[in-house]
């Protein structure tokens, strides 16, 4: 059978002479602290549990964290570097706050090893990432509830959106007004994002007034996690105003190494620091919210997941899980960017003296070319008329990129973002070896599909066409990439294989669903299957990627775990109005 019986499980982990260590410390050791519940990881989900199930004072959370804090704005050693929108491309080379994973070459792209900085600090990748908030389409979610994630289609996961946000243009159907995390539109006023929304229009693309409200397709103003000019994480928005509530403990620069067991319950967790080797006891639940790898990692640390492998490995089998670490998803990104003839661009701005200027200026009034990340327009466009809801998306940036930014930019050029929404390349993750230092073996498995590499064809000649159109006409200098030799399909094959990147998006990990899914890793309450008192919180557990940024859905889905958790029923808001591109005959 390719699963054991729970009885098997049950049996085998109490024989395990590990497992009967790990029993009798949690029955002997009475100093072990205890907590109601303890979430490993301080990132874009674990932040918003340990605000939401602290409103319980009757409750105890101990929220821990592998990275350092982000020192916040008014303490002695301001992290500017998380907190200024513009800066965020020096977190993406600093590892002080970040993981630095790295893929296995890729054989569909010209063998390439493909960086994945992902966050390790409070908030997680919410203070690494470009702060765009995109919730994705609704048809997302209620593809969801048909993969087996009962009860997360749209009507149920868009009041999680409201409850969580608050917009700065006020609430309505679609969106919040008195959440914690403040949602704003961008302030730069550059002509180019003017230049581009107009060329999208004039290429036949319609103009969406919001893009996360009733009508995701077409082009227009993104909406960024930016508040007073500032970075809004989940650091920001929900951890620090609940850090003064005394159910509340945190703790920094630990490295959880394994989930603790008796038998097929999980009661604590194990981790480092400071050289140091600790437990702690949960008395409801341990909650994982470690992101898309982590996650994973820790599951398979602690003996849940694929048992032949695991036991290649000599760690003990908790629960075979075949699907942890599997069902790997990532949108894949490349950059079509012109010279711009006119000097309107970010290039002089990153300048050392202008950036002195925007930096002191941002450190004096929170305004100015520091209070934004620049990524202030895009869309959402439907690559075939068949496509029923939009599966390519745009971010316009009024700058040239170059290796994640890590390059300076060399002229003065502006470029967008584009990649498929809904790639079919599916990959998967597995450890290296039984140390929880080691980062996993990371296989995305980019471009294996056709149909991927037919619609990056598409990506390419649908952007150069929105930069042909009129609106351009006075900015559009020469095409630097792909470069106006790359016209065959061959040519633009290739140039995807040398210059796609990751956006950032690894997801799908833990994937939800129902008991009879054999890969399914957490059923629809996100509760571990084969096990008790462990859940999984955050991007893992997507049982497909969302067509948009991964940030707002991650936050979304530890609102709606929190009210699970604590055992409320879910919000729901049936019948709200989407939509509906015209049919073609």
């Amino acid at each position: 059978m390719a699963c054991f019986s729970s009885s098997t499980r049950l049996m085998s982990s109490l024989c395990s002479p590990l497992l009967h260590h790990r029993y009798i410390s949690t029955v002997v050791n009475k100093n072990t602290p205890s907590y109601s519940y303890v979430i490993v990881g301080a990132g874009s989900a674990g932040c918003v549990l340990a605000s939401r199930l602290t409103e319980n004072p009757s409750d105890s959370v101990l929220l821990l964290e592998a990275g350092p804090k982000d020192k916040h704005l008014g303490s002695t050693r301001l992290s500017w570097k998380i907190h200024m929108p513009a800066a965020l491309t020096y977190n993406l080379c600093d590892d002080r706050y970040n993981w630095f994973y790295h893929t296995l070459p890729q054989a569909h792209m010209d063998d390439r090893v493909m960086y994945w900085p992902r966050g390790r600090v409070w908030g997680g990748s919410s203070s690494l990432n470009a702060m765009v908030y995109i919730r994705g389409h609704a048809e997302d979610y209620n593809r969801w509830q048909s993969e087996g994630a009962d009860g997360w289609n749209y009507d149920h996961c868009l009041p999680y959106f409201r409850k969580a946000q608050t917009h700065e243009l006020g609430p309505d159907r679609y969106r919040g007004g008195d959440g914690p995390l403040h949602v704003s539109r961008g302030k730069t006023q550059n002509p180019l994002h003017y230049a581009f929304i107009q060329a999208g229009q004039q290429a036949g693309y319609p103009y969406t007034e919001d893009m996360n409200g009733f009508q995701q397709e077409g082009v227009g103003w993104m909406d960024m996690t930016i508040h007073k000019g500032q970075r809004w994480s989940t650091a920001s928005a929900y951890l620090r105003p609940a850090l003064s509530r005394p159910n509340l403990s945190t703790e920094v620069r630990c490295m959880v190494t394994r989930v603790l067991f008796d038998g097929a319950r999980a009661r604590g967790v194990e981790y480092q620091q400071n050289g140091q080797i600790k437990k702690v006891f949960a008395e409801k639940e341990v909650i994982l919210s470690g992101g898309a790898i982590n996650s994973p990692q820790l599951l398979l640390l602690s003996g849940v997941g694929n048992a032949d492998e695991l036991k290649t490995l000599d760690i003990p089998v908790v629960q075979h899980l075949p699907g942890v670490g599997c069902n790997l998803q990532d949108h894949l990104e490349l950059y079509v960017q012109h010279a711009c003839t006119q000097p309107i661009t970010l290039y002089r701005a990153q300048k050392p003296l202008q950036m002195l200027k925007i930096g002191l200026e941002w450190l004096l009034k929170f305004t100015g070319y520091g209070a934004t990340a620049h990524l202030e327009s895009g869309g959402f466009i439907r690559s075939r008329p068949d496509v029923p809801h939009p599966d390519i998306q745009f971010h316009f940036l009024p700058s040239q990129v170059i290796d994640h930014g890590r390059v300076s930019s060399k002229i003065e050029a502006f470029q967008v973002h584009v990649g498929p929404m809904r790639s079919t390349s599916v990959g998967w993750l597995k450890l290296k070896s039984k140390d929880p230092r080691d980062h996993p073996i990371l296989q995305p498995n980019y471009l294996s599909t056709e149909t991927d590499v037919l619609e990056f064809r598409e990506c390419v000649r649908l952007t150069r066409e929105i930069f042909a159109q009129q609106a351009f006409d006075e900015f559009r200098g020469p095409e630097v990439q792909p470069g106006p030799a790359v016209q065959s399909d061959a040519e633009i094959d290739a140039f995807v294989r040398q210059k796609a990147d990751s956006a950032y998006h690894p997801s799908c990990t833990c994937k939800m669903g129902r008991p009879e899914d054999r890969m399914a890793v957490v059923s629809p309450e996100l509760r571990v299957f084969g096990v008790e008192g462990l859940r999984v919180v955050d991007a893992s557990v997507m049982p497909s990627m969302v067509s948009g940024n991964l940030n707002a859905p991650t936050i979304m889905i530890a609102e709606k775990a929190a009210d699970a958790i604590k055992g409320l029923p879910s919000l729901h808001d049936p019948g709200v109005p989407v939509y509906q591109p015209r049919k073609h005959p």
